[in-house]
């Protein structure tokens, strides 16, 4: 039953839509088990340039099945307008029917309370993911599958909207949304994404069962997990391996491996500490030269050196099994590149990565510095044309996250990529 989880190893943004479209081609199916459309994956290949909010990465493949997770929320519209803009058939994409829905009003709260936080602002996306998480974890979310049970739609929505105006009108001071719109909405969606809304478990257990490849694919990075990342400025879901076995259903036996996805260098987007975050001239050529702005957001990142304390803690949580770093050729023609290796805490050195915010705030990089590369990385497909000094700096990321690395990313295109070690037996 092999199961391969593609996991991002920082706080998002590392490439993983690139990597699964290229690992896709030896799968039956790739399947996203968590976040909602405050993801994006971006996809290049010979049919063009894809931007996926919600729909899986492998989506570029006439053979492969995409499934989107119970572990996922979804935003109809936002879904029905990929569905739409990539001639998606239901034979092509399955949509969990447990997955919980994102409606207008988890948007507009969303946006509420992050302006109401000020200075303390998360730096969500503003898309309603969070609400819509919270709602499931206190039992009053809907979910896609209800959308198909007009009767029990029309019994439970008053009541769940009801209580959201009323936290809008007397907490907010904002204007109620409107049920009838909602209903309407909802009848609308259960006309268009219902052929699409089928138990996603079911054909998941179906490819492991017939020993067929299945790509697991995560959101966001393992830095903004729920539980295991920079808390609080997190994500609402859990983006590391955990969270594939719980928002698909699957069990541990079917993983045949645990890919982690870094960059070469680190970047952040919205608030939260970044121990090696560059406010220079550095940070700024790198953010230029990698064109560093959100998919999602339209946000410029936060630019740093790579930080293998944070790494290698994502990749203990994870337990990846090997290693592919993206965006190796924005480094190409620097003098110099630095890594860290430890933080200093309050005159103390440590190797421990931080939970608390406020530790992680205090954290001082400690870096080792290597020689830059004057060779070109970028579009090469070879292992041999790799720059010594690049490969150097491979293997020391290698070291300090105590994984191998399998791939490298010399592009954003799928050919654009040099196979040190296949991660898919072929």
């Amino acid at each position: 039953m092999p199961a391969y989880a593609v996991i991002g190893g920082q706080w998002g943004d590392e490439g993983k839509g690139k990597i699964i479209d290229y690992l896709a081609r030896d799968a039956s199916a790739v399947a996203r088990y968590s976040g909602g459309n405050n993801a994006g994956h971006t996809v290049m290949n010979d049919a063009g340039t894809f931007k996926l909010h919600l729909v899986p990465s492998g989506i570029c493949w006439p053979h492969v099945t995409n499934i989107i997770g119970n572990g996922v929320v979804v935003d109809p519209d936002v879904l029905l307008g990929e569905i739409n803009e990539l001639n998606l058939t239901p034979e092509k994409l399955v949509v969990s029917d447990r997955a919980h829905l994102i409606f207008p009003y988890h948007i507009k709260l969303d946006k509420l309370e992050e302006a109401r936080r000020g200075d303390d602002a998360i730096g969500t996306t503003g898309r309603g993911v969070g609400p819509a998480y919270l709602d499931k974890v206190n039992r009053t979310g809907l979910r896609a599958g209800e959308l198909l049970d007009p009767e029990d739609l029309a019994l439970r929505l008053p009541a769940i909207v009801d209580f959201k105006n009323e936290v809008l009108t007397k907490i907010y001071g904002a204007d109620p949304v409107d049920i009838e719109d909602i209903f309407e909405a909802s009848r609308r969606w259960a006309t268009e994404l219902g052929p699409y809304i089928k138990p996603a478990e079911y054909f998941v257990a179906e490819v492991l069962e017939a020993g067929e490849n299945l790509i697991l694919e995560g959101a966001q990075g393992a830095l903004l997990d729920l539980d295991h990342g920079s808390y609080p400025y997190v994500t609402s879901s859990n983006s590391t391996v955990g969270g594939a076995l719980s928002g698909l259903g699957i069990g541990p036996r079917a993983f045949a491996g645990v890919v982690g996805v870094f960059k070469a260098y680190t970047t952040r987007v919205g608030a939260g500490p970044f121990p090696t975050e560059l406010l220079d001239d550095v940070g700024e050529k790198i953010r230029t030269i990698g064109k560093e702005i959100g998919t999602t957001t339209g946000r410029a990142r936060r630019v740093g050196w790579f930080d293998g304390v944070a790494g290698r803690y994502s990749a203990k949580v994870n337990g990846f099994d090997a290693l592919i770093i993206t965006k190796l050729d924005i480094l190409d023609g620097f003098d110099t590149v630095k890594v860290c290796v430890a933080y200093e805490i309050d005159g103390e050195r440590t190797e421990n990565f931080p939970i608390d915010s406020s530790l992680l705030a205090r954290s001082k990089p400690i870096y080792e510095e290597l020689p830059g590369w004057s060779g070109s990385t970028a579009g090469i497909t070879r292992p041999e044309d790799i720059p010594a000094n690049a490969m150097t700096y491979i293997r020391f990321i290698e070291d300090i996250l105590g994984v191998k690395a399998s791939i490298i990313s010399s592009g954003p295109r799928r050919e654009e990529t040099v196979v040190l070690k296949d991660i898919i037996p072929r």
